[in-house]
């Protein structure tokens, strides 16, 4: 996990932005960063994966929830864009998302599918994005390889990952449904 977006929160304020701005100037990191990204965009812009990967030549695997639950809870609606109530009660569970707030998260999920299109045309390059309300799947067996592991297709995140880095299979860039979809993904603990 760790593909943040460049988001809006509810409140209507970019507050993510200021942390990543925070961390390329004391890191100094616009030195490093894609010239031609630089050419056009804030480096504070492209320092967000969205900008990286474009620039990325090294094969690479991204793992990620559509519906990740630190994003969700820190990017989308951080204390400091003061929630409502309701807000509050969808922000710790997904389930208690009423369908207005549903259509708010699909919209972060959509967001993210379309930032991860440039990598189609990256034939060695692999995801597994799938629709389950979590964060870090590859830290426990149980979102990682155990019998109850969210799936895409009839693969858990390990066969998906070991297929890519392997090279058992070309093209390996799997991409869920809209929550909640995906039944597999009500076995994870909640985040």
């Amino acid at each position: 996990a760790g593909f943040f977006l460049d988001v809006k929160d509810i409140s209507g304020e970019r507050s993510f932005w200021s942390f990543y701005n925070r961390v390329v100037q004391l890191q100094n990191v616009r030195q490093v960063l894609h010239k031609d990204c630089l050419a056009n965009k804030d480096p504070t812009e492209c320092f967000f994966p969205t900008e990286l990967i474009k620039s990325i030549r090294t094969p690479m695997f991204i793992l990620n929830s559509a519906y990740d639950s630190w994003q969700i809870q820190n990017v989308l609606l951080p204390t400091s864009s003061s929630p409502e109530k309701s807000w509050l009660s969808c922000k710790d569970n997904i389930g208690n998302c009423n369908s207005t707030q549903i259509k708010v998260l699909d919209e972060i999920r959509n967001t993210m599918i379309n930032d991860l299109k440039v990598i189609n045309d990256k034939a060695d390059w692999g995801m597994f994005i799938d629709s389950c309300f979590t964060h870090c799947q590859t830290l426990f067996r149980i979102s990682w390889s155990s019998p109850t592991s969210p799936r895409l297709g009839n693969k858990n995140i390990a066969k998906v990952v070991g297929d890519w880095y392997f090279g058992r299979s070309q093209g390996v860039k799997e991409i869920d449904c809209e929550y909640p979809c995906n039944p597999t993904c009500n076995s994870l603990p909640p985040p």
